[in-house]
């Protein structure tokens, strides 16, 4: 459970996956079931660097017992219960909610092509690249997180890496134009032969709420035809106490003007939409806590 030993793990199936990759379709499960476990001991690597505990099934004692220097009281260290890829994954992002570009939605082709090799000797080979590319951008930032130099983490796979991730980045902007030209284009058939003043009119009643059913949302100007629309995300709390900030991170954005619908993937590629929002809520609504008690008052002063 030594962050150091799952670095050093890592690197080993990342190489083997990146070779693998290389010698084409026939060996493309290697490449993602590797890619997947080399993944999962880089987020481990990263948790374990901060704490062994985060990083062990919590409903398993002994395990925690040996994340806790008590394993003289526990089962053999072999023993140890450890969260999987999709758990590891979400408690980093929970960590490090602005530098992690695959949330939770983004990671599932990974999982469940590492998964289906692994199980039953089933993947996509035709989306082997866009899996695997997953890997690359995710062990990217956790990289920079834990100092690790990539040249030496990539070895000579460095220019492959590059090669894959500036591809899937392209692939990503020409999909996120397309969005664009086909919102604006329904924009004009719905709205543009209406007099502005009538169509302002129109457009304020129908962006007025939220149309993403999600756990939060805030508005936002759609980049495709100024309207009101409304990015969904995750609340999350930072700050000491008494002074916590609570701010949405983006994973959707939907506009009623036009029906431009973005997921996470394609939100870097579209302006600020994004960008974290600060919201007016209450933090512990969200914390679960009771606001600290101010003495002066509680004392009468």
């Amino acid at each position: 459970m030594e962050s150091e030993q799952l670095k050093s793990s890592s690197q080993r199936w990342m190489n083997a996956a990146l070779a693998a990759f290389t010698e084409g379709p026939e060996s493309y499960d290697f490449a993602v079931h590797h890619a997947g476990v080399a993944t999962e001991h880089l987020l481990k690597a990263y948790l374990a660097g901060i704490h062994p505990a985060l990083i062990v099934d919590g409903r398993h004692f002994d395990s925690l017992l040996h994340a806790t220097g008590l394993g003289s009281h526990a089962a053999p260290l072999t023993k140890v219960k450890t969260i999987g890829l999709a758990d590891a994954h979400e408690r980093v992002l929970k960590l490090l909610p602005r530098k992690i570009p695959i949330d939770k939605k983004a990671l599932e082709p990974l999982a469940d092509a590492r998964n289906g090799v692994a199980h039953s000797a089933i993947h996509d080979s035709t989306q082997a690249e866009a899996v695997f590319t997953i890997c690359l951008r995710l062990a990217d930032p956790i990289l920079e997180e834990l100092k690790v130099d990539p040249v030496s983490y990539w070895g000579p796979y460095r220019v492959l890496h590059d090669k894959l991730v500036d591809e899937q980045v392209r692939q990503e902007r020409v999909a996120a134009e397309a969005l664009l030209v086909k919102a604006r284009s329904l924009f004009e058939q719905r709205f543009g032969h209406m007099p502005h003043r009538e169509r302002d009119v129109v457009l304020a009643t129908i962006t007025s709420k939220p149309m993403i059913m999600m756990s939060r949302e805030a508005p936002k100007t759609c980049p495709a035809c100024g309207a009101q629309g409304w990015v969904a995300g995750e609340v999350n709390v930072q700050g000491v106490a008494g002074q916590e900030v609570v701010y949405l991170i983006p994973y959707g954005f939907h506009c009623s003007a036009c029906d431009l619908e973005v997921d996470s993937k394609l939100l870097p590629h579209l302006g600020d939409l994004d960008e974290d929002i600060t919201l007016d809520d209450d933090p512990y609504d969200y914390l679960g806590d009771e606001p600290p008690v101010d003495e002066d008052i509680y004392r009468g002063r």
